[in-house]
């Protein structure tokens, strides 16, 4: 078996396939269960249901990639991939606030110390639409844990959350493709999601 930097080759491919086949199942046992007709009992306050819960599962450290799914799953590609798109913002907004709240204190005495804390601080300063946007776009880290951090130090909030809110899409949209196509059974939205 071949290995690349100290991990292994089949590794790299088994945690997206688990992941994959993992959500697949979960939406099979969600349309067995009826989530459609849930959604339709809940009329018009599905929607604003599912962005407080999707926000609040982002919030506390549930994938995206899983909310985006299950908006998918629910409401169809289109308007699930927007209310996803929607709670995803919410729970990162909210994880930035509390961060910025309870720990801005901590982290900026920190950086007053010099080091490393204030090199970070400083960069992530300089190019923060940027920063967060490529780390949005890459399908690296923790969500939940990247909200945090950017709230307790002094980058811009404006910058951070447009970052995030475009660096979010692409995978939004794919994730709730392949919901979508699991609720409308459209083989041809699975394949090109997957």
């Amino acid at each position: 078996m071949e290995t690349t930097g100290g991990g292994n080759a089949v590794t790299a491919w088994l945690r997206p396939l688990l992941l994959l086949g993992g959500l697949l199942g979960a939406g099979l046992l969600l349309r067995w269960a009826g989530l459609g007709a849930f959604v339709a009992a809940a009329g018009q306050k599905g929607p604003w249901a599912f962005i407080g819960a999707g926000a609040l599962a982002c919030g506390l450290g549930v994938p995206r990639q899983v909310v985006a799914y299950t908006g998918g799953l629910a409401f169809g590609f289109w308007t699930g991939s927007g209310l996803a798109l929607a709670a995803q913002t919410v729970g990162c907004c909210g994880d930035f606030a509390l961060a910025r709240l309870v720990g801005r204190g901590w982290v900026a005495r920190r950086v007053a110390e010099g080091g490393r804390a204030a090199q970070v601080e400083a960069f992530l300063s300089r190019n923060t639409f940027l920063a967060t946007l490529t780390l949005r776009l890459l399908p690296v880290g923790n969500n939940m844990l990247t909200n945090l951090i950017a709230g307790a130090s002094s980058i811009p909030a404006g910058a951070f959350i447009a970052g995030s809110v475009l660096g979010y899409g692409p995978q939004t949209v794919v994730f709730a493709l392949l919901g979508g196509g699991l609720r409308v059974t459209e083989g041809t939205q699975i394949a090109v999601a997957g």
